[in-house]
């Protein structure tokens, strides 16, 4: 396991989001210090906000791939569309493992409300987003060769 794949998962096992987790990992390289990175990615967890749409490892991934690519000209089209393009490869990465980039259809749940559950054995064991995180955390630490 990878330095990063490692930290996201401490960081997930510690009771971070799915986002949090991911984003928070990489947050050193990009100069973002870390309680700004768990406030800037904390409503994308739960597939944003527990709504259970984009898996919040997935938008993180997303995150930081802007960090590194993203573009800054609104009216650069090339650029957009080939920043759009390397989500999407990077989204298609993750689906080629799991099937979806879809929070409620990668846990087979829909939307449970707002409140977080307790993070115990019990959760862990229920939710299968660990593998989630680390592989999002693999995709974002290698994303050159996806992109």
């Amino acid at each position: 396991m990878s330095e990063k794949v490692d930290k996201a998962s401490k960081l997930f096992l510690g009771g971070y989001n799915c986002a949090q987790a991911v984003f928070c990992a990489f947050c050193e390289d990009y100069g973002i210090e870390f309680e700004q990175g768990l406030k800037m990615s904390s409503s994308l967890g739960g597939g944003m906000g527990k709504l259970r749409e984009v898996c919040g490892a997935v938008s993180a991934m997303f995150l930081i791939c802007g960090l590194k690519y993203g573009y800054t000209s609104p009216n650069d089209d090339e650029q957009k569309a080939q920043h759009y393009k390397r989500i999407q490869d990077l989204a298609q990465e993750f689906k080629n493992e799991y099937g979806t980039i879809i929070c409620r259809e990668l846990l087979n749940l829909e939307s449970d409300g707002y409140i977080p559950q307790k993070r115990n054995a019990e959760y862990y064991k229920q939710r299968p987003c660990l593998k989630f995180v680390e592989k999002a955390a693999e995709i974002t630490e290698n994303m050159e060769k996806y992109i």
